[in-house]
């Protein structure tokens, strides 16, 4: 699709982002046992009943065993791509490869703790 040339600075970031949002698909086929051995990052957060961190605000941290894979692949993937907003999971994801994400998702989403 062609802009028009009267098309804004918003309509085509817009446009982008769809864009991205479709080319990046979210992939699920990863290794449990690999995830299982990743996980020890995730556990200090996301391994605590009623768990709320204070930095940098205090809100509750989501429990994310028995969550669907290709919705943590995605989660992730927004968060390294700084669609999705906080700094620690940002840092975090940052350091995590596609596959690296992939082993994450199928260690939660079937044996992790729920």
């Amino acid at each position: 699709m062609q802009p028009r040339p009267t098309m804004k600075r918003y309509e085509l970031l817009a446009m982008a982002a769809v864009a991205l949002t479709f080319a990046t698909p979210a992939r699920a086929d990863g290794d449990p046992a690999h995830g299982k051995a990743r996980a020890q990052m995730c556990e200090g957060c996301h391994g605590i009943a009623d768990y709320r961190t204070a930095y940098p605000e205090v809100y509750s941290v989501p429990r994310i065993g028995g969550q669907q894979p290709g919705y943590i692949v995605k989660t992730l993937q927004d968060y390294k791509m700084g669609a999705r907003k906080n700094p620690t999971m940002r840092g975090i994801a940052a350091t995590l490869s596609d596959q690296d994400m992939a082993d994450l998702a199928a260690y939660y989403a079937g044996d992790a703790p729920k």
